[in-house]
Formats: C-alpha cells, sequence, structure tokens
C-alpha cells in the first residue's frame, strides 16, 4: 500500500541502521558495500540520459542498474534513492516474459510529487549524508546557508552533489526550526 504521506523518522531510522551494519561512521559512504548489505547488486550500464537508474526484484534477486554515462555523485544518489525503493517499497509488478517488479529513477524526480519518489529521495540524502556526520564535519550552530565554498566543501568530502548539500542542508534546517 502506497504511503499517504512520507515517514521521514522511520525512513531516518532505517539508513542509520544500515550505516551502523555497515560500520560506516565518516564520509562518503561506501555505496556499493551498503547495496551489498542490502542484497542488491548494482550494474553500470547505458540508459537513455533522462534515467539514472532501475530497481529490479525478482525471484533471482534484486539489481540496481545504474546510468553510467552520469556522473559519480549522481550515480552514488541513484543507488542510495534505489536502495531506498528496496527497503521501503513494493515496486510496480511488469509483464513480460516473467513476472518482476521494477522502479526506475528518471532525471526528474527530484522534483516529484510521488510520495514514494519524495520517500526514495529522502532515504538517499538520509544514508549519503546522515545529520550525525554532519554535524561532525562541520559547525551548523554557525553555518550560513549561502556560504557556496563551505557547500562545495561538504558536497565534495560526502562525494555528493552541492544541489543534494544544499537540500539536505535545507531540510536539517528546517527540520531543527520547526522541532
Amino acid at each position: 500500500m502506497k504511503p499517504l504521506r512520507a515517514r521521514y523518522a522511520r525512513i531516518e531510522r532505517r539508513a542509520l541502521e544500515l550505516l551502523r551494519r555497515a560500520d560506516s561512521d565518516h564520509p562518503p559512504v561506501d555505496v556499493l558495500k551498503i547495496a551489498s548489505l542490502a542484497g542488491a547488486s548494482v550494474h553500470f550500464e547505458s540508459f537513455d540520459d533522462d534515467v539514472s537508474g532501475v530497481l529490479i526484484r525478482n525471484e533471482h534477486g534484486t539489481a540496481i542498474g545504474v546510468n553510467k554515462a552520469h556522473a559519480s555523485v549522481r550515480q552514488r544518489f541513484t543507488i542510495a534513492h534505489e536502495l531506498g525503493h528496496l527497503l521501503l517499497h513494493d515496486g510496480v509488478p511488469i509483464r513480460v516474459d516473467k513476472n518482476f517488479r521494477v522502479n526506475w529513477r528518471k532525471g526528474g524526480a527530484a522534483n516529484a510529487p510521488d510520495i514514494e519518489e519524495i520517500e526514495a529521495n529522502f532515504f538517499a540524502a538520509s544514508l549519503l549524508m546522515p545529520k550525525s556526520m554532519l554535524t561532525n564535519a562541520t559547525r551548523l550552530d554557525h553555518f550560513d546557508v549561502e556560504d557556496d565554498v563551505e557547500i562545495v566543501r561538504l558536497a565534495r568530502l560526502f562525494k555528493v552533489s552541492t544541489q543534494a548539500m544544499t537540500f539536505r542542508l535545507g531540510e536539517m534546517f528546517r527540520s531543527a526550526a520547526f522541532g
């Protein structure tokens, strides 16, 4: 059943649980190791440019396909995003020659109104940029959200895009402001 709203606290707990299992306590998070721990193999493939990745689950296992033409930071986010789908959502069945379920990550997913896409993006951000690691990496109590130099430094440290880092920091400051 599709959730009615994003389940942020639950999602963050799932991400932290995976990080603990992977003994990951400093950036950058080894997303390939975490995918393996979650039971997913990762394959870098050629896709149309607007497809970032795909999650396929069937009786033989789970595979994440990632667009090999995309930047490495986008590939890392795509893997984490697909892991979010794997751990949080059922997927949709497709019938070709066999039964299997698939979740596609399209380029416009960051702005998606679909709750499952919002949850998968939040999971990816929570996994790649956990609050505790961000707090250790910078002084958030004195952080200037318009300090582009610091955002670029953090993005490089965590091996994410500056856009992903900006969204994550904005989300953290909003959640802190509203309790």
